[in-house]
């Protein structure tokens, strides 16, 4: 069966960029529109890893990552944070908040998929 990836992005654009990019390299896609129903998702369906977007409505990504690395039923599924934010300091606030991995918007096309890969413990599949 092939990994399972929570987007949770509430930008329309962003979020089918990064579903295109994953289902090409197999995945299976989950998308959720906020940071409160990115957390009922990922106690649904229990994915392998979760992109979380930092800026939403609703539930912003630090407080969903809080709660979901607060949570026993959520707290061992891998974040990586999706963000704008580029200023000092932001990285060490997003770590802290219990996401496994940081990347900056705009999203690099090229270095998704290793990353994902990497979070996920696989072994790039064609040596990029």
């Amino acid at each position: 069966m092939n990994p399972k990836i929570l987007i949770v992005e509430d930008n329309a654009q962003n979020r089918l960029l990064m579903v295109d990019i994953l289902t090409v390299h197999g995945y299976e896609i989950i998308e959720a529109k906020d940071g409160l129903e990115g957390i009922q998702f990922a106690k649904l369906h229990k994915p392998d890893l979760i992109l979380l977007d930092m800026q939403m409505p609703v539930m912003d990504g630090l407080e969903a990552a809080r709660l979901l690395k607060a949570d026993p039923e959520t707290r061992s599924i891998k974040i990586l944070a999706i963000t704008s934010f580029a200023m000092k300091g932001d990285r060490e606030r997003i770590l802290a908040a219990g996401c496994d991995e940081y990347m900056a918007k705009p999203i690099d096309t090229r270095d998704l998929p290793v990353v994902v890969q990497r979070l996920l413990g696989l072994e790039a599949s064609h040596g990029s």
